[in-house]
């Protein structure tokens, strides 16, 4: 369990993924808040990103995309005060470089495993929206924690579930099981024929949230919920046994605990991420923020239901890559990227997406020790072994 520490009423806040759907909705609450950003950073989205520039004024803005850096910096001129940071490391440079005393990650896959490594690093608190850092490498993430003594906190709003839950600490002690709610997509239900004849456009509308394309389709999958027992296993220490996975389809139970006597802690809230992101902003103070209250007179129903993992087979795969350990997540991750990214480009179909995670699984062991150089270079065959697999 992390260790509360006094929060003051302002921090200086760096968001990386400003341009994504989480970095914009902790913009709207560090907006609410009245806190400073003083890193901005992106991929490629540099409208979006000047625009945040002109309001927030950061000191650091960082440009993944070298082309898209030159156009802004183009657009900009000489803006006094601002370093503007370009390339693939962009992200992680501004993370070293620009003071922040909490760094939001929500950069979109591995690539925002070096910020998190960086942040952590330089003793800085992390308010991770990106599970991939632990999917991918949660034992070298969980070292540098414990080496320097930051915070990691949650964004996503099951884990923060889970964290809010679990505010004393001896509440952990005697914690027996997690229960991670999903809301099971837009094809909960379906069998697996449905399945084969489903089309980017009705994957990619999700009927409680709004996201990303990427985590859209992990959702429409199942796959996002399997990261998310990943992850769960390394902020909570827990083994996947003692990871349940319960469909609440309303998204109004984030998740649940259960503890040695059997009670069960749930933590409800209406389906709106500047919830989890403002707790994992302002931990462990709450404040007032844009988010709305739950209305419990209109909440007339609250169903309940069991993922269907022989259908959903990425969840299925995540189950066994949390079995199997070593770099067995690390490969699921990239194979599930890779995949993603040829659904979305319609190369293969919706369930080749399951069927070529599980190959990616049952080409190796994956097991034993691992450095960051076996992570990178883990990822990269998964991705490989996807593609000459289609």
């Amino acid at each position: 369990m992390m260790h509360k520490t006094d929060v003051p009423m302002k921090k200086r806040i760096a968001i990386l993924g400003s341009t994504g759907s989480i970095g914009r909705q902790a913009l709207d609450v560090v907006r609410a808040l009245g806190w400073q950003v003083v890193g901005l950073s992106a991929h490629s989205s540099i409208d979006v990103l000047e625009q945040q520039i002109a309001e927030f004024h950061p000191a650091f803005a960082a440009v993944a995309d070298e082309d898209a850096a030159a156009r802004l910096a183009a657009r900009l001129g000489d803006v006094p005060g601002l370093q503007l940071l370009a390339g693939k490391d962009a992200a992680r440079n501004l993370a070293a470089e620009c003071a922040a005393e909490l760094v939001l990650n929500a950069i979109v896959g591995i690539a925002g495993l070096s910020s998190t490594l960086t942040a952590l690093a330089s003793s800085t608190d992390v308010a991770l929206a990106n599970k991939e850092s632990l999917v991918a490498a949660g034992a070298l993430v969980m070292q540098e924690k414990a080496a320097t003594g930051a915070n990691l906190l949650p964004v996503d709003s099951e884990h923060s579930a889970i964290f809010q839950c679990l505010q004393d600490e001896y509440s952990a002690k005697v914690l027996t099981k997690i229960i991670l709610t999903a809301s099971g997509g837009p094809f909960y239900g379906y069998s697996p024929q449905q399945l084969a004849g489903v089309t980017k456009q009705q994957a990619l509308r999700h009927p409680n949230w709004e996201m990303g394309a990427k985590i859209t389709i992990d959702s429409a999958t199942m796959m996002n919920k399997g990261l998310e027992l990943i992850e769960a296993m390394w902020l909570f220490g827990l083994p996947p046994q003692q990871i349940e996975i319960v469909v609440q389809r309303e998204s109004i139970i984030h998740s649940m605990v259960q503890f040695c006597d059997n009670s069960v802690i749930a933590q409800l809230g209406a389906p709106d991420m500047r919830l989890p992101i403002q707790y994992a902003l302002t931990w462990p103070q709450r404040l007032p923020g844009p988010a709305p209250a739950l209305d419990f007179a209109s909440l007339t129903h609250l169903s309940f239901g069991t993922p269907d993992e022989e259908t959903f087979r990425c969840l299925a795969a995540c189950r066994t890559a949390a079995q199997m350990g070593g770099l067995a997540p690390c490969a699921a991750n990239g194979a599930n990227e890779q995949a993603v990214a040829l659904f979305l480009e319609d190369r293969i179909s919706f369930t080749d997406i399951g069927r070529l995670v599980e190959g990616c699984l049952l080409a190796d062991s994956f097991a034993g020790g691992y450095t960051l150089d076996d992570v990178y270079a883990c990822d990269a065959w998964a991705r490989r072994h996807v593609r000459e697999n289609i």
